[in-house]
Formats: structure tokens, sequence, C-alpha cells
């Protein structure tokens, strides 16, 4: 699959501003956001093809990108949500049974590769929102089952990212230097349906509206970088095939 035009691509330092304080809640930057947004939806798209080209059934949802009663009447964040099909969805509501499976439409609520957009940063990431708990719990009881090692082994190859608990100041590098006791010291902390989950790679924005643009190649790279996730994704979230969320 051919990536998006470069034009498609291209982040200029007003999408970022669009979201600053001084603008989040401004409705006359909403064509400037709606613009960012539809750049996001591209390379979210660009993911979902990915995925399916390798095995993986995802789907892709944006969000707002006007002040509304839903965000606080701010818009601070601009995202693409990729996320497990209907398919699975539907499979996992199964699983979870009426009451808990009723809400898995939203994305939230499911775990999510995201391609984000900041004031202050591009963003690469699977996440797991507190709502979302029964991946982290799948997450949890996989590792208590086969040990650390085919998670700390999928974490070494991602060179750039970090876990992180919610906006907790600690931070874990991955890549070749993450030690067990470091990752063992990371899963002391997070608790599904407490925490929000990341593993996530950020770059910076511009430093003001007369820079040059972000290079295309930063912006593209994002599609690289969420399909780099894509092992630990299949490894992490429920499915058929990692099944492990209740305990045997």
């Amino acid at each position: 699959m051919k990536p998006p035009s470069e034009d498609v691509l291209l982040f200029e330092p007003w999408d970022f501003e669009a979201l600053s304080p001084a603008h989040a809640k401004d409705p006359e930057l909403n064509e400037r956001r709606l613009a960012a947004r539809r750049r996001l939806d591209a390379l979210a798209k660009a993911v979902v093809e990915r995925g399916k080209a390798s095995g993986l059934a995802l789907e892709s949802r944006t969000s707002l990108h006007h002040p509304h009663a839903f965000n606080g009447g701010a818009v601070r964040r601009l995202w693409a949500y990729v996320t497990r099909g209907k398919k699975q969805k539907a499979r996992l509501a199964r699983v979870l049974g009426a009451e808990l499976g009723r809400d898995l439409d939203a994305a939230y609520r499911n775990a999510y590769l995201c391609l984000a957009l900041e004031h202050e940063a591009l963003e690469a990431s699977l996440r797991i929102h507190p709502e979302g708990w029964y991946d982290g719990q799948n997450m949890l009881q996989r590792l208590a089952a086969e040990g650390q090692g085919p998670l700390l082994g999928r974490l070494r190859e991602l060179e750039g990212f970090r876990l992180r608990i919610d906006d907790w100041k600690g931070e874990w590098r991955a890549g070749p230097s993450l030690e067990p006791e470091r990752l063992a010291e990371f899963f002391r902390y997070y608790k599904p349906g407490e925490h929000r989950f990341a593993i996530e790679r950020r770059w910076p924005a511009p430093a003001g509206a007369r820079e040059a643009v972000l290079a295309p190649g930063v912006a593209a790279s994002l599609v690289g970088e969420v399909t780099r996730l894509f092992d630990v994704y299949r490894w992490i979230a429920w499915s058929e095939e990692s099944d492990f969320l209740f305990a045997r």
C-alpha cells in the first residue's frame, strides 16, 4: 500500500497552535483543527490497511475538532483511535456478558492504537483506558501465565517508546536496555480499571508559528511507528488468540 501523500501529512505550526491554551476554546479555529483531524484520519486509515495486510482486523475513529460539552468546551488534543474491529468487539462482548459488554463500541473502552496531536507534540501510542480494564486484566493474566519473557522481548524491540502510567512523572523506557527488574516494577504499580496504561512515543512540536513545518517524513513515520506496535498489541489485547481474561 502507498503511504498517504505528503500534503496530507504536512502538519504545520498552526495545527499545534489551534490546540494551545490560548486557542483551544476558539471556534474560529475549527477549520484549522478540522484540517489536522483529516490528516490524522488519513494516517489512521493507513494503519488499518497495514493491519489488514498482517491479519489484524482493525477500525479507526477520530475525535471532535470543535469545542463541545463533550470535551469541556476546549480542544486540547486531536486523535485517531485504531481499535479491534466489530467482529472482535462482538466476541469480547459475549465473553464479558451483556452488562459489561454493552459499551464496547466506544473506542476508548478497547485497547487502542493512537495517533495524536497536542499543542506540544505528535504522538504514536498503544493505550488502555481505565474503562477498558478487561484488556489490562488480559495483559496481567497473560503475564502471570507466561512470565515476563514474551512481553519483555517485544518491548525491547520498541526503541524510542516508553511505558507510562497515567500522568505519573516516572517512566520506563522500552528498547534493548529495558531490564526485567524495571518491567516488574512497572507492573507492581499498574492496576487495570484504576490507571491509564500507555506505550508511547512523542515528537516535539515546532517552537512557534514562524518556525518551519514538521518534515513530512516525521509525520509519515507515525504510521510506521504505530505499525511497530502491532506485535505487542496482539500480545496484550484480548482476542481469541490471546484469551487470558479470566484466570484458569
